[in-house]
């Protein structure tokens, strides 16, 4: 199945991604595929005096705060970059994804440090038009828009789009374990926090084998996670009709879903109830894959393990169809979707 031509797709050129369970792509979309997964002890104990289970990155040494979350950005873009000249590096403007501005206990120095602290350790400098993104879970979709205008109105033949986070500073955590949103052996409606990088390397589509994201979506729901309103799912609905209005195809036409579900019941309600809302005709199956069941909830991560894990599925032709339905959303209610579509020979 081709995709289809309406808008301005984009192709994924290159991914990269650094997990709990692989510090690579492949590597990471193996294991995922597998469903194995790789929880260990943090140093941080709950109010049960229970050690608090994370997916940790493994590195060299024990670095913490923003300086891993450079290491790990750092491991992923050079995997996304391999094929690319290093001097061609100053050309590529850099959209950054990181942690919303109301995350709690988020790191100092993300919006303004850790993009300079980046491009040192990578000792590269990237094209002025780079930006910071800071929209969490939703980020990466966020990128894929101005992405999409860098590339189509703005002349550039490639954008790079990484992404870093973690979810493993107390503040964060202590915050999570107060309003019982942590999985552990008292609690099963939670998740398990993660860390982790990932990058993209997205330019125009162009013959050959190649996922193509085909449309975009965005909605806002008022009844989140926080608030009192019943929940309709209205917001991911308007994101995913949105998406597929874009892409010019309806939603029994997609073939599987990908999303960025970790755990929450709240989270998997919301996605069956934009489903009833956007799935006009009968289908025997449509599966819901969640990669943070294996890496735990990535934050600003989210949308790399999405792509990353379809395009790797498709290129190893283990999905149920070359046509993906994605979405995710923050706990403010920032929803978003995307429709992808392989195309190959």
């Amino acid at each position: 199945m081709s995709a289809p031509s309406h808008g301005q797709p984009l192709a994924i050129g290159r991914t990269g991604l650094v997990t709990s369970v692989g510090l690579s792509a492949p590597a990471a979309c193996a294991a995922i595929r597998a469903k194995l997964t790789n929880p260990s002890e943090t140093r941080f104990i709950d109010s049960h005096g229970e050690w608090i289970m994370a997916h940790q990155v493994p590195l060299d040494a024990p670095w913490r705060g923003r300086t891993k979350l450079v290491k790990m950005a750092a491991l992923a873009v050079d995997e996304v970059l391999v094929e690319v000249p290093r001097v061609a590096w100053a050309g590529l403007p850099l959209l950054l994804c990181v942690a919303e501005a109301d995350r709690p206990g988020r790191l100092d120095g993300l919006d303004d440090l850790l993009f300079t602290e980046l491009q040192a350790e990578l000792d590269t400098r990237f094209h002025p038009a780079s930006v910071v993104v800071a929209h969490g879970r939703v980020a990466v979709a966020v990128a894929l828009l101005k992405a999409r205008a860098l590339i189509w109105q703005g002349g550039f033949e490639q954008v790079l789009i990484a992404a870093t986070d973690s979810l493993l500073t107390w503040p964060t955590l202590s915050h999570y374990e107060r309003e019982d949103r942590l999985l552990t052996p008292t609690n099963s409606n939670g998740f398990m926090p993660g860390e982790g990088a990932g990058a993209l390397l997205v330019r125009r589509p162009a013959e050959g084998d190649e996922l193509i994201v085909s449309g975009l979506g965005f909605g806002v729901e008022k009844a989140h996670l926080t608030s009192d309103e019943p929940l309709r799912a209205e917001g991911l609905s308007t994101a995913i009709k949105a998406a597929l209005a874009e892409a010019g195809v309806a939603m029994h036409d997609m073939d599987f879903r990908i999303t960025d579900l970790s755990g929450e019941q709240f989270y998997f309600k919301e996605a069956a109830l934009a489903l009833s809302r956007t799935l006009r005709q009968r289908k025997e199956e449509f599966d819901l894959w969640h990669p943070a069941e294996c890496t735990g909830e990535p934050g600003a991560v989210a949308g790399v393990s999405i792509l990353a894990l379809a395009d790797a599925a498709c290129r190893k032709r283990y999905t149920k169809g070359p046509a993906i339905v994605a979405h995710m959303g923050n706990d403010a209610g920032q929803r978003a979707a995307l429709t992808l579509h392989w195309r190959g020979r």
